[in-house]
């Protein structure tokens, strides 16, 4: 699966710097993505050097050379590994909102050109926990994490205890992520199968915030079999690769 979906993105990336001379990429972080990051950063055919990053979410309260820090997880398994023309990361430990606004403010100069993204437990899209504001234009905005969200990140080990996980984050927005041309998910493991069956087969509902993805044209859902096994038979041939 992120084998599959890094010669996917790779592609994607090859063609906007074809077309436009340089690519705009949003890159998730996360257990669920290791395998594909590190997948994609071996692609010798990435153009890096015309390659611009955007941060996807950050907690507020924890400093940026933390364990569970995203800053920290995009420099060791993207940035250090490439060599990235711009890479612009939340800086949230002096005032989130002013990180949202600089950031954010980046990031409306030009298109996105390919958003990957996965999918949280609890159908989280980004740190857009259940209810998701589908409305907000904002680019970023400063959200409250849900218990639900922050016992994911126990599990898969950041954290020692619920009491550790920050309460608050800065996530991109719905709305902005809808925005990129292209939307790859990447959704490996068992433990997100009802996540993705809801998002996939329920309602188009803030209650699932990743069903939005539905909406936009040009999205391409990466699931390996533990991720597809709650799907219908139909939503398994379309979906699982």
């Amino acid at each position: 699966m992120s084998e599959a979906a890094a010669s996917h993105a790779a592609a994607s990336i090859s063609a906007a710097v074809g077309r436009d001379g340089t690519a705009r990429i949003i890159a998730a972080t996360g257990a669920s993505q290791l395998e594909f990051l590190a997948a994609l950063t071996a692609k010798p055919q990435i153009s890096w050097s015309n390659v611009e990053m955007f941060h996807l979410d950050e907690y507020v309260g924890i400093p940026a050379d933390h364990p569970a820090s995203f800053r920290r997880y995009l420099r060791e398994h993207l940035i250090e590994k490439t060599s990235m023309k711009a890479v612009h990361l939340l800086d949230v430990d002096r005032d989130p909102l002013e990180a949202a606004r600089q950031t954010g403010e980046a990031l409306l100069a030009s298109p996105v050109d390919v958003a990957f993204v996965g999918i949280g437990e609890n159908g989280h899209l980004a740190f857009n926990d259940p209810p998701a504001d589908f409305d907000t234009t904002d680019p970023y905005i400063v959200v409250t994490l849900d218990e639900a969200c922050r016992r994911q990140q126990v599990g898969e080990g950041w954290f020692a205890g619920l009491d550790d996980v920050p309460r608050t984050a800065v996530s991109m927005s719905i709305q902005q992520i809808l925005k990129a041309r292209e939307i790859l998910v990447i959704v490996p493991d068992e433990r997100k199968a009802a996540a993705v069956q809801a998002t996939l087969e329920q309602d188009v509902t803030p209650g699932v915030p990743a069903s939005i993805l539905r909406a936009h044209r040009n999205v391409t859902v990466y699931l390996d079999e533990a991720a597809a096994s709650r799907l219908g038979a139909a939503a398994r041939t379309r979906y699982a690769g």
